[in-house]
Formats: C-alpha cells, structure tokens, sequence
C-alpha cells in the first residue's frame, strides 16, 4: 500500500520475550520486510530460591533501543502505518502512586510463591477458580505471586498503587495511560473468562479493581518525549500487547480447532484457538484470550529448550553429528526421565515438582539421557494433546514453530510418535512477531492471508507410537510416586 506522500507503508511488530526483545517490519500482506529487525538480548535474574525476574527499567530500554533502530533502517522511504505489540504473558510488576516501579517483573517461571499457591488452592475452590478465569492457582500467575507479596510485606507491597504487565508498563510510558487488553489480563488469573475480574480471588487478595489497569484494545497520542523521539509514530495506532501465545497461533496460521500450535522455545506451549469459550475445560489445560472473541486453549511446559540447553551443558554431549547419534538409538531405550528441572506447569501443576531419572544401568550413556529428554518432553505433549481432544476437539495436526523444532527433525519426529499426530514445521519462524503485525494489518482494514507455509511433514510411526504409549505409562507410575505421592518437604527443591 501507499500513502498520499509516495512512501510505502508498512507496520512494525514488537515481541518482548523472557530473553530477547524484537522489532519487524511487515508489509501490507503480511510478508516479512527484509533487513527490517532488530533483536536485543538480556538475561534474566535466576536465584537458588526459585526467583525469575528482570528490571522493568532495562527491558523498556532494549524495548524503545530496538524501535530506535528499526525506524532507522526503515529511513525516510517508508512509513509505518500500526504497531502490534507481543509480549510474555503472567509477568507481574508493582507501580506507586507515581507510576514508578516498586517490584522487578516477576516471571512467569518465579517459584517462590508455591506456599502461597498451595494455601489458596487449599482455602479456595481451586477447579471452580480454573473454569471462571481459566487459570489455576500456581505460582506462575498471578493470585500466589501477590498472596507472597503481601506475606512477605515490606516497602514494596505498602508503596503499591498499580499492579501491571510489562506490555501495560510500556503504554504507560509512551503514552500516560495505564491499560491493558483482554488478552493480558486473561492471562493473569484474576479475569474470568465471561469478563470481569474475579471477586472472589480479589476479596481474598485484598485487590481492590482499580488496582489493576482497565482494558482497551487500541491507544495513539504518544506523550511529547516520544513523539519528538519517533516522530513517524506521531499519528500511528499502538494496538494494546497481546500475549504472545495466542499470537503465535495467528502467526502460524493455527486458528481453527483442526490445528494446534506447537511451540517450543525456552519453555513449551500446545494451543488451540477457538472463537467460542469451552463449556469444559479438561484436566490440565488453560485458556486465555486472543481478543475479545477468538479463546486460545492450551498446556504449556517449564521445560522446553532451557532443558536441551541443560542437557548439552552438563552432559557434555559432542556438538558435531549429535542429532545422527541420537536417531541411531531405539526409541525408549534409555532411563524413564521426569523433565522438571524448572518445575510443572501443564498437565499436572504440581506446586513443587523436581526432575528425577529411573532405570538407570552401567550401560546408560549421556546420549541415553539425552535422548531420553526429548521423548519425555513429547510425551507430556502428548498428554496435553489427548486433554484438548476432549476440551476443543477435532485437531488432524500439530503445527510446529520454534527453534528448537525448526533445528532438530529428530525431535519433531519423536514429537509425531509420541502424539499420535502428524506434526507440520511451520515455515513462520517468528510466529508471534508475525501474528501481531497480522493483528495490526487487520486493525487497518486489511485482510492478509495467514502464513499456511508449512515445511517437512513428520508423519506418526505406529509401531513407534506403540513403544511410546508403553514409556508413558512408566513415567506416569514414576510421576505418582515421586511428585503426587511426596509430601510437600520432600518434594519441593532444597532452596524452596
């Protein structure tokens, strides 16, 4: 498209991870802009007690650094026309009556609120708690980080006006408004799925509403600095940030319930989009919101590449002609591998779940181990998979995206086995990135194709499947034995 000037137009996308920052161009269908991206890189602060959490401060900066940037490259020939904005759901961040940060962010991989977790789900109806918001009571949301908030009292919970998500942090400064979307705050906990914040967990919190941000689904006016600052965003739509699994599904082209997204970065994500809000939500799984009418339903796992990075740190796995070495090994050979090194989320949420190996011979090797990661991983997956069959039936395949899947076929295969399903790489490598440029283009009345790109095919290998179904149910017996049946001490990590 063209504007009246001459120039093309186009819209950015900024996706804010748990590690990296980035912003693309796209152009009116959607298409990447080549040489139009900026990534930045930071790292989290992880601590022995099982904290997670990064300086607001920083990743506004990487956030506007990344901007900067990309508006240069862009130059005088084209001129942005919408931004859209993903960003990590669950991170939770204190605000004074200033606006000024009285908390780091505080990740959605933060354990430090399991107690807390643990005594609501105790006080309080926890299963009627998921189907009214969604989300259970764990300590990646947000009721049990701010019940250990407020437990822990000090300074920081006194001088707490706003509670907030790094998307709406960063609207507050470019802006002056506090906001928020549908699809952030679904993702805290506290919003029920029908609209509306939760009473209940309010009155048990001490929260009262205006404590958190109201939601709205568009902004533009940057305050005086930022406009002087990037004067080509002057008059362009901000779409308020969506989260960034929700939008991995539009990236991928996964919205309808016969496909689902698989992603696999640092952590793991299986989701399925859906525009009507599930009458059951089975064991195991979550939902949140896209927007106001599409519900994105899923299970997500702690462990994902962060584990594969584990394994070829400390098992001192050789780099070169890793990937042949463990294709040539039997599938399920190795030890019966519980893959919690960061804790549970989907299926199970245990509080204070640990990894743990089983069957281990003089014969195991690292490469055993290894391999025997990445099947545990798929079939958790697979766990996963079999719960949303029952919640939004109907899925024929799995669309993968990721790094960790675009660089091991190996895995996508174990991934097939392991489902039952036949997995499909999508060649939308930022998948998140792309479906909030797709969401902005779509704001502007456009209506770009949705990436159906698709790679290499992993079709299911029965007999393989067959092998897996076995494995699974030894890592269920291990599972009952090690995480369900320990008491809370002898379950929970030595720092917790």
């Amino acid at each position: 498209m063209a504007a009246g000037s001459g120039r093309d137009l186009f819209v950015l996308s900024l996706d804010v991870g748990t590690s990296s920052v980035r912003a693309m161009g796209f152009d009116s269908r959607g298409r990447e802009l080549p040489r139009l991206e900026t990534k930045l890189e930071y790292l989290p602060r992880a601590g022995a007690d099982g904290t997670a959490e990064v300086d607001a401060e920083q990743v506004a900066g990487l956030v506007e650094s990344a901007l900067d940037q990309t508006l240069k490259q862009a130059g005088k020939q084209a001129e942005p026309a919408a931004l859209g904005i993903s960003t990590f759901w669950h991170g939770l961040q204190g605000l004074d009556r200033q606006c000024q940060p009285t908390t780091p962010i505080i990740l959605w991989s933060d354990t430090r609120s399991w107690r807390q977790a643990e005594r609501l789900r105790r006080d309080l109806n926890g299963e009627a708690v998921r189907r009214r918001t969604g989300c259970p009571l764990h300590p990646s949301y947000w009721p049990a980080k701010l019940a250990w908030l407020r437990q822990a009292g000090g300074g920081a919970w006194g001088r707490t006006r706003h509670w907030v998500s790094i998307g709406d942090y960063l609207y507050l400064r470019w802006f002056g408004e506090l906001t928020t979307s549908a699809s952030m705050a679904s993702g805290t906990g506290l919003r029920r799925l029908a609209g509306g914040l939760d009473q209940e967990l309010l009155q048990e919190l001490g929260i009262s509403p205006e404590r958190v941000p109201a939601e709205t689904e568009l902004l533009s006016g940057l305050k005086p600095q930022y406009r002087r600052r990037w004067p080509q965003l002057a008059g362009v739509p901000f779409l308020t940030a969506r989260g960034d699994g929700a939008l991995a599904n539009l990236g991928s082209g996964c919205t309808e319930p016969s496909v689902r997204a698989l992603t696999i970065g640092t952590s793991g994500a299986l989701r399925v989009m859906t525009d009507r809000r599930p009458p059951l939500l089975a064991k195991g799984v979550w939902c949140y919101l896209l927007d106001e009418r599409r519900y994105v339903v899923g299970g997500a796992l702690s462990n994902g590449g962060n584990l594969w990075a584990w394994m070829q740190s400390n098992l001192r796995l050789e780099r070169e002609g890793l990937e042949e070495r463990l294709a040539r090994l039997e599938p399920a050979s190795g030890p019966d591998f519980l893959t919690l090194l960061a804790g549970e989320r989907s299926p199970g949420f245990a509080l204070h779940a640990t990894g743990s190996l089983a069957r281990l011979t003089q014969a195991t090797t690292a490469y055993h181990i290894a391999r025997s990661g990445l099947e545990a991983v798929a079939l958790q997956f697979a766990q996963v998979d079999r719960a949303l069959d029952r919640t939004v039936p109907g899925a024929k395949t799995l669309v993968a995206s990721g790094g960790a899947l675009h660089a091991s076929p190996l895995w996508s295969q174990i991934m097939a086995d392991a489902v039952g399903k036949p997995v499909s790489v999508s060649e939308s490598f930022e998948a998140s990135s792309h479906g909030a440029a797709l969401l902005a283009l779509q704001h502007l009345g456009l209506k770009p194709a949705l990436d159906t790109r698709r790679g290499n095919v992993y079709e299911p290998d029965p007999k393989t499947h067959s092998v897996y179904r076995q494995a699974a149910r030894r890592q269920a017996r291990l599972y009952r034995l090690l995480v369900e049946g320990a008491p809370p001490a002898a379950a929970a990590p030595a720092h917790a």
